[in-house]
């Protein structure tokens, strides 16, 4: 082949072939640039992914997150749909989640074989479909996981709203952790029937050496336990200290407090509660976070759950009533000889409620109204007969399952309702929140004797609790000194 056919190239000067090479270089760069510009914005939605995916992923170590689908909604709307070959065939497109399949707010030992997982669930899942759950134990040591079919219990009688409150007892054929070397308690949430479709997470989490018998046998650290509902609204500081120093010294010094704040404990209710914190007898939970989940009258079912699994071997027995409710024995009557007596054959009993005006008082010009406490002025009683009256209880929590406002159904044991004569409580209904004068109706003296009718209620004149104030009153600056009125 000739190589002397094609004309010699032209010369090129040094200064033209740096002009080149720019030119060039300068090309590639900004080619360079869009294509990696091109190929980040295609990626974004795979990155957005896998960065839902790593959220995910890191919530599932936190009890009240760990059980949302919320951060895997995103991959779902992202499916595109592609329009169906047969134009009168319908698709559907779903977006977002209305409800949480679960919301864990806590998951508790109760015995060396048995858990508890305590939450909320989208209540129409489980109204019109079957959900259930499965445990499993992975341990630490490397051995084989054990797993176990789990018992659900929707303990807020249907009064659940967007979220009812799901119970989920988890009881193995042995305990787990025999060896004490630790593991994780995993939860399986089904959507439904079928096994193919569920969430898991760690509910539950013990450390090596963490694990003590002893916790779960008496003699436990308190003879009584508070479980308190729900604090919410404008709370009195005043009625606050009222009831919390009658109870303290009701229950005495071998009792607990626990208190659960959904926005109602504000600065000046802290304080009154602060020196019995200090002393040991009071602890106070903040579960403002339950605002985000549509419940029963701010998640009431799901604290006093909480608070019974919590605290199930805590205590001999737990008390449930709220704080315009005081406990009262009747007739010299002591609460040790009241409780030996009902727990022969009981693990509850229900308390019978004395219903007291709000309003009432007697025109008495020896007393210095302002300066009493509500319990010492307000004396006058709902005495109607024959009509059903609101009860509370008190229940031996390692003996119960699940538990509700007014009594629990899931219990191992007797229930005792005929405690009139024994134990009762007086319920100063419409006080917590009023932070004026309580005495608006002032009667004459002569009531004291009469039958006073109000709103076509008839009242009768009660003095006990009055009685009892200056002996609380008295507890009260013994046990934690002078307090600001």
């Amino acid at each position: 082949m000739r190589k002397d056919g094609a004309p010699p190239p032209p010369a090129v000067s040094p200064v033209g072939k740096l002009f080149l090479c720019f030119e060039t270089k300068s090309f590639l760069a900004t080619l360079l640039g869009l294509t990696f510009v091109t190929v980040v914005w295609n990626l974004q939605p795979y990155y957005e992914n896998i960065l839902s995916t790593s959220r995910c992923s890191a919530a599932e170590s936190l009890a009240i997150k760990s059980s949302t689908i919320g951060d895997v909604a995103p991959l779902a709307e992202k499916k595109l749909v592609s329009p169906p070959a047969d134009p009168n065939k319908r698709a559907f497109q779903a977006y977002g989640s209305a409800a949480a399949l679960f919301v864990q707010m806590g998951a508790y030992r109760g015995g060396p074989r048995t858990f508890a997982v305590v939450g909320l669930a989208s209540k129409p899942i489980h109204v019109f479909g079957q959900p259930w759950y499965k445990c499993e134990w992975i341990p630490n040591n490397g051995n084989s996981s054990t797993r176990a079919k789990a018992y659900k219990m929707l303990p807020d009688w249907g009064y659940g709203r967007v979220y009812t409150v799901v119970v989920v007892n988890c009881t193995f054929p042995e305990n787990p952790n025999a060896d004490n070397s630790g593991g994780k308690l995993m939860l399986y949430a089904y959507y439904g029937e079928s096994p193919r479709k569920f969430e898991k997470f760690a509910a539950l989490e013990e450390a090596a050496g963490s694990y003590d018998e002893s916790e779960y046998q008496p003699p436990y650290k308190y003879e009584y336990l508070y479980c308190g509902s729900s604090l919410y609204g404008n709370l009195s500081a005043a009625r606050m200290r009222e009831w919390m120093a009658y109870h303290a010294w009701f229950f005495g010094a071998s009792s607990h407090f626990v208190f659960h704040d959904a926005g109602g404990v504000s600065a000046e209710v802290r304080a009154v509660l602060e020196p019995w914190i200090k002393a040991g007898r009071v602890t106070l939970q903040d579960i403002r976070a339950q605002a985000e989940y549509d419940g029963y009258y701010y998640n009431q079912f799901l604290v006093v759950n909480d608070c019974l699994h919590r605290h199930r071997h805590a205590a001999n027995w737990t008390f449930y009533f709220d704080v315009d409710e005081y406990i009262y024995l009747p007739d010299g009557n002591t609460l040790e000889a009241v409780l030996r007596d009902f727990g022969v054959n009981n693990t509850q009993f229900t308390i019978e409620q004395n219903a007291m005006s709000s309003v009432l008082c007697l025109n008495n010009s020896t007393q210095d109204y302002p300066r009493q406490w509500g319990f010492e002025k307000l004396v006058f009683r709902d005495s109607r007969t024959k009509i059903r009256r609101d009860r509370k209880y008190a229940i031996q929590a390692r003996n119960a399952y699940a538990t509700g406002v007014h009594m629990s159904e899931n219990v191992a044991g007797g229930t005792l309702h005929q405690t009139e004569t024994r134990i009762r409580y007086y319920h100063y209904h419409d006080t917590i929140t009023v932070h004026h004068e309580l005495c608006r109706n002032l009667l004459p003296i002569s009531a004291t004797t009469a039958t006073t009718w109000l709103d076509k209620i008839p009242y009768v004149y009660d003095h006990n609790m009055k009685k009892l104030a200056p002996i609380v009153k008295q507890f009260e600056r013994t046990t934690i000194g002078l307090v600001a009125s």
